[in-house]
């Protein structure tokens, strides 16, 4: 990978990483407890409820996604990034411009 390539995963990378932050800081705020004195009936404190849940597992794979991105992030100026670490084998372009968290090339993620 050139050096043009790693600044533009690293932009990419930046720019991705806001997003997430913003979308974990949304979901945070979906997750509250559900006050049991607000009066807002049993089906929809159910509905609720499960909302809650659904929020929450969306928090963990969003809180997952930006752990990775700030690992991708720490380790773009090192000679291995860009390369699977399974194979050792260069990850395609493609693959690190849609997801440049990946660690994986296309072969051993479908392994």
């Amino acid at each position: 990978m050139d050096k043009k390539e790693r600044d533009q995963l690293e932009k990419k990378l930046k720019e991705e990483k806001q997003k997430v932050e913003k979308r974990i800081k949304g979901l945070k705020e979906l997750t509250q407890a559900v006050a049991p004195d607000n009066a807002i009936g049993r089906v929809s404190r159910m509905d609720a409820i499960n909302n809650k849940s659904v929020n929450e597992a969306a928090l963990r794979t969003a809180e997952n996604k930006l752990s990775a991105i700030e690992e991708a992030l720490k380790n773009i100026d090192k000679e291995e990034f860009g390369k699977c670490r399974k194979c050792g084998q260069p990850i395609q372009m493609g693959r690190l411009v849609i997801m440049p968290e990946s660690s994986l090339c296309m072969r051993c993620a479908q392994r």
